[in-house]
């Protein structure tokens, strides 16, 4: 397993995203080993970039030796693939499938997928789906983006989220083995299931080497709301036992920090407590 940072981690520069040569070469002094990318719209990197811009940052990355293996897409949050209305779920795809080109084009194996919402918790303007539909509709996107995604070699990895849907690392397995499709895994991340009355072990127990990636964020019980995420190692994950799991199943891949919102000294600060939690 190997440090990363996510590009989100990242303080903006003169009031706009921080460049992506910028963050590999801050995250290359840092002590990571990779950045994750996210592919957002107005992001660094958006559905708009070419693939020369593409090419140039994936040189960069090379040149400092940086790790590019994964991307991040959060285009499900304001594009929902699971949306009441038709036309924005089929905005969604399109949207999606421009990421999974840039990331093929950066040199990167995983794009991370927020299959949908049943409720946005953080945008009360997202009207609730029924669950039956939300699953229905996230299928019917990660069919085609999945598939698509499949032609280029390029992994799709659905994110367990705060998104009403899910919950059960046994449902999220089942939906995910249902596709038939090699390219198709999960994006586990960590601190995501520390508020639901769950044990983080046993997810990675269950769903096993359909982990493609790891998200690692740490959460306060005590707090409860999406207030809880916290620096490492100040919340409730049990590392130790987290990370035995990990190496129980085989995982050996990245172990990106997802810091939100960052400060000045996020990226010190989280290389030396992924440190901490790889040596454990």
């Amino acid at each position: 397993m190997y440090k990363s940072i996510s590009y989100w981690s990242f303080l903006p520069v003169n009031g706009a995203p921080c460049p992506p040569d910028q963050a590999i070469k801050l995250a290359k002094a840092a002590g990571y080993d990779a950045v994750e990318l996210c592919i957002d719209l107005g992001g660094g990197v958006n559905p708009e970039t070419t693939q020369a811009q593409c090419e140039d940052w994936r040189a960069v990355a090379d040149k400092v030796g940086m790790r590019l293996d994964s991307c991040a897409s959060g285009m499900s949050w304001g594009c929902s693939p699971t949306h009441l209305d038709k036309e924005v779920r089929k905005k969604f795809i399109g949207l999606q499938k421009a990421a999974v080109q840039r990331t093929a084009w950066l040199g990167a194996k995983t794009l991370l997928h927020v299959p949908g919402a049943v409720i946005i918790p953080w945008d009360p303007e997202y009207k609730p789906v029924p669950y039956d539909k939300a699953v229905q509709w996230a299928r019917e996107a990660i069919d085609e983006v999945g598939s698509y995604a499949a032609s280029l070699n390029i992994e799709l990895a659905v994110e367990n989220v705060w998104n009403g849907m899910f919950y059960s690392p046994l449902e999220l397995a089942s939906f995910v083995d249902s596709f038939k499709n090699p390219f198709l895994g999960v994006y586990f991340d960590i601190g995501n299931i520390v508020n639901h009355q769950q044990w983080v072990p046993h997810w990675i127990e269950i769903l096993g080497k359909r982990i493609k990636r790891v998200h690692v964020k740490d959460f306060k019980l005590s707090v409860g709301t999406l207030e809880g995420f916290c620096e490492l190692l100040d919340g409730d994950v049990p590392w130790k036992e987290t990370m035995a799991a990990l190496r129980a199943i085989g995982y050996d891949r990245t172990m990106t920090a997802e810091m939100i919102p960052p400060n000045a000294d996020t990226l010190v600060r989280t290389s030396k407590a992924l440190d901490t939690i790889l040596a454990m």
